[in-house]
């Protein structure tokens, strides 16, 4: 047999490497955002959500995450605003009972520090997004943290008396602090 059909049939029958999966300790993580409200902060958080990941510093090639976010689980310290952030000229819940960000290009700038290039999807509308992210790993556990900005207006988040940029500003931040162990 020739040197070649065996190479060939050694790279078809391989199978795709794979980055680590890591399990996410909800208990201990978060996912939320900040909006600066009559010029004031305004803070809230999910308390639902789901994340798929596969990171492995060493192979970003293989990197994904794939968060699914339940808008209606935001909770703050002022139900008042929750309840207009969940309804139709907010995130409108009944409509679009799901968010997601889904990132499948990640980079290494130095160190601890990171990049995701992805997309999120708010009201079924999708944009790409940059997460900028530090992590840490030790041993098996893992600590990541990102921010990033977007435009609550791209997504139709805020319409009627929200859609100037007064009271409401249009950037919101977006954060994340997340512990995650790596599967077995």
């Amino acid at each position: 047999m020739k040197p070649f059909p065996l190479l060939a049939c050694a790279l078809i029958c391989a199978s795709p490497a794979e980055a680590a999966h890591w399990n996410v300790d909800y208990a201990k993580s978060s996912l939320g955002f900040t909006v600066n409200w009559a010029k004031e902060p305004f803070s809230a958080a999910f308390k639902s959500w789901k994340a798929d990941i596969d990171f492995d510093a060493a192979d970003l090639a293989h990197a994904r995450a794939d968060v699914t976010i339940d808008p209606a689980s935001e909770k703050s310290d002022e139900p008042d605003f929750d309840e207009g952030l969940r309804g139709a000229l907010g995130f409108d819940v009944k409509k679009y009972p799901a968010a997601r960000f889904t990132a499948a290009h990640f980079t290494q700038k130095s160190g601890d520090h990171y990049m995701a290039d992805g997309t999120i999807t708010i009201r079924g509308i999708e944009r790409p997004i940059t997460l900028p992210f530090t992590l840490a790993i030790k041993g098996d556990e893992a600590h990541m943290t990102g921010k990033a900005v977007v435009m609550r207006t791209d997504f139709g988040v805020g319409s009627g008396l929200w859609a100037k940029p007064d009271p409401v500003a249009h950037e919101v931040t977006v954060t994340i602090d997340l512990v995650a162990h790596k599967a077995p």
